[in-house]
């Protein structure tokens, strides 16, 4: 028995950990109704954030999947924060079993 896959767009979001609250209440605010927040290590062009001190240097993913209108209003609202911080976003099409 196959069940169909559902379609969504997956956004990733990769960013200094100082920014979790910010990010939280932004995908409250859009309605997401749902996320995986995870501690993220490696190096890029704002250096190399290994997260060896606690809220210091450090990054997370955020990861969600929504409709292509809401990755719209989210990659939107994001982009003023890369400005001042160490970010990248980015999202792609995806299925799967989810609702």
């Amino acid at each position: 028995m196959t069940s169909a896959l559902s379609q969504g767009t997956l956004v990733t979001i990769i960013g200094e950990a100082v920014l979790q609250d910010r990010f939280i209440h932004l995908l409250t605010e859009l309605g997401v109704s749902g996320y995986t927040i995870v501690p993220a290590k490696g190096a890029g062009s704002h250096g190399q954030r290994m997260g060896d001190i606690a809220g210091y240097n450090t990054n997370i993913e955020i990861t969600t999947v929504v409709t292509p209108d809401l990755s719209d209003q989210l990659l939107a609202a994001l982009k003023p924060l890369k400005e001042t911080h160490a970010l990248i976003a980015f999202r792609q099409v995806v299925e799967g079993l989810f609702d």
